[in-house]
């Protein structure tokens, strides 16, 4: 008996060794440099196995485990077709937030995952809305790819069109998605703003700063294409045949619901939507609650119906009391345009550049500087030169637009080059002998612009 309970314990006691010993730092940086000694030279076959043993007995060694896990699953999963091992690139990334959590980023790995699950057809629509919801929730700083936040949206209206979710819900998530897409767009363009301003002032940029501007350019490029993927997949369920009736039937049941006039008014004002609906909102709504929403919403009313003056005091009442820099830039749009429609254009440049202070993504503020630059070429300067000289200054501006703003990247690129085309050319600048000089502009637009040496 005795010699039983002795072999017993000797067992025991190198089974704790045995599992201690594959355990220890020196054996998980054995193992560890087997794996990434193969991983390295993306020998990936070669490295599975070490990679199987550094999750099973040191986890929480190195983060390169995952990292270098992450790329050998990718490479079997993309390159080589091997859709087995897709639940294994999930599980790399799991184990990555599990054991290094304050070296991961949450919202971007539950992001990746869902993506993952979506791009594979792993799981029902629900179940993959919830993976992406669940990564937005937890930590929306980081959920920023742009097409995890399409599919996001794209999956919402799927459920709504299969009846498993209510129009409301899809107007709310679109305000949610649309409004981290501005933020992404701002955070980016207030990169590059300084950048352009830079080049603007004839500094050559580093080659750090050029580099930089084009990802700074290539990711708004991005963001935008997505933006009009959202509002494209949103369709007809945001157009007015569809809104006026929704709220219309709502109103009575809602009338007191705060929140729920200003999400209703906001939604048909962004649709340019003409209905007495939208007047009997913003009054209610001012009734209820006088806010900056409220106050923006009877303006947008009373400029609807010709009152040019009124509006405008509604706008910078509003522009007083709104909070949110979003919504701020749209106020300061309205104000900027009530402006420029009355011929003010000097102070409509203001309020297009405060809506930039606010939003440095809105292209249309440079787009709407530039052309009122073109429209006072011909009160801008002594001589045909000068006059014309000004187009180079309207077409700095669309330039500007394009960069900052992929929506309307198109149309600012074909103003640019027709306003170039009508700026003085090669045999202009010979004739006047103008080349490297500078042109002063004494009208409202200031400034100057040095021309082209030859």
């Amino acid at each position: 008996m005795k010699t039983k309970f002795i072999l017993l314990f000797t067992l025991a006691l190198l089974s704790i060794s045995a599992k201690s010993f594959a355990q220890a730092p020196d054996d998980c940086t054995i193992l560890m440099s087997y794996f990434t000694e193969q991983a390295k030279i993306k020998n990936y076959e070669a490295a599975l196995p070490h990679y199987e043993n550094l999750i099973k007995d040191c986890p929480n060694y190195n983060l390169a485990i995952y990292q270098y896990g992450i790329k050998m699953f990718e490479y079997f999963v993309e390159e080589k077709g091997d859709k087995s091992k897709i639940n294994d690139l999930i599980k790399a990334y799991q184990l990555r937030l599990e054991n290094f959590p304050e070296q991961t980023k949450e919202g971007e790995v539950l992001s990746t995952i869902a993506q993952i699950k979506f791009d594979n057809n792993i799981g029902t629509k629900a179940e993959q809305f919830k993976a992406f919801d669940e990564a937005f929730k937890k930590d929306p700083e980081n959920f920023t790819s742009g097409k995890s936040l399409y599919a996001y949206f794209s999956l919402a209206v799927d459920l709504f069109n299969d009846g498993q979710k209510d129009i409301q819900e899809i107007f709310d998530l679109y305000d949610v998605v649309i409004n981290k897409i501005d933020t992404e767009k701002n955070s980016l363009a207030s990169k590059l703003t300084p950048l352009m301003d830079k080049e603007e002032a004839g500094t050559t940029l580093t080659d750090k700063e050029k580099r930089a501007k084009e990802v700074y350019e290539n990711n708004l490029g991005v963001y935008a294409t997505v933006e009009e993927s959202v509002n494209g997949k949103l369709g007809q369920l945001a157009d007015c045949p569809n809104l006026i009736p929704l709220y219309e039937k709502d109103y009575e049941q809602k009338k007191n619901d705060i929140e729920w006039l200003k999400g209703a008014s906001n939604r048909l004002d962004a649709k340019d939507c003409e209905s007495p609906l939208s007047n009997k909102l913003a009054v209610r709504l001012h009734e209820l609650e006088p806010s900056s929403t409220s106050a923006y919403l009877l303006g947008k009313q009373a400029e609807a119906e010709g009152k040019a003056s009124q509006a405008l005091e509604y706008f910078n009442q509003a522009a007083e009391l709104e909070k949110d820099n979003s919504k701020k830039a749209r106020i300061y749009y309205s104000i900027a345009e009530n402006y420029r429609k009355k011929g003010s254009f000097g102070t409509a440049r203001t309020y297009y550049n405060k809506m930039l202070e606010v939003k440095p993504s809105a292209g249309i503020a440079y787009y709407k500087i530039g052309a009122m630059y073109a429209d006072s070429a011909n009160n801008c300067g002594s001589t045909v030169f000068e006059k014309r000289a000004m187009y180079w200054l309207a077409a700095d501006m669309m330039d500007k637009a394009a960069r900052v703003d992929g929506t309307i990247a198109g149309n600012a690129r074909s103003a640019a080059s027709s306003y170039r085309a009508r700026a003085p050319q090669a045999s202009d600048i010979f004739s006047e002998g103008m080349a490297g000089k500078t042109v002063k502009f004494n009208c409202w637009v200031g400034g100057s612009v040095r021309v082209p040496n030859l």
